[in-house]
């Protein structure tokens, strides 16, 4: 399971986000990105001691700054359920495809760049013009 698939999945989720300086942020997701950055909704933060609190309407988080994320059990095994259907579409969709039988084998149409052995020099790197 990927962790971006996991968090776009989250989006409106409650979660608790560690930092790697020991502070803690429990809030529901709103967003994320590419990077891991998120944004919570009523967020109570801790301090990395663990004395004092605050409650906060909403707060960014940098993504280089997480060290862990903790999402509801239900939600990991939705997620899985979710990818294991798309898996099972996927290969039926596609059909059943044996190695080395179908359109790829003597006498098919190589792919790439590369000339046909025996045949006119064309394409490719550094073969000069040609000529």
């Amino acid at each position: 399971m990927l962790p971006l698939s996991l968090l776009n999945a989250a989006q409106n989720k409650p979660m608790l986000v560690e930092l790697k300086n020991g502070e803690t942020f429990n809030g529901h997701l709103v967003n994320c990105d590419n990077f891991m950055n998120i944004t919570l909704r009523e967020v109570y933060q801790t301090s990395a001691e663990g004395d004092r609190f605050w409650k906060l309407k909403e707060c960014y988080i940098r993504g280089s700054t997480i060290k862990y994320l903790r999402v509801p059990d239900t939600l990991l095994d939705a997620v899985k359920e979710e990818q294991n259907r798309a898996r099972e579409a996927g290969r039926s969709a596609r059909g059943a495809h044996v190695s080395g039988v179908g359109p790829r084998g003597r006498g098919a149409m190589p792919r790439g760049r590369g000339a046909i052995r025996g045949g006119p020099m064309r394409g490719g790197r550094g073969r000069g013009r040609g000529m």
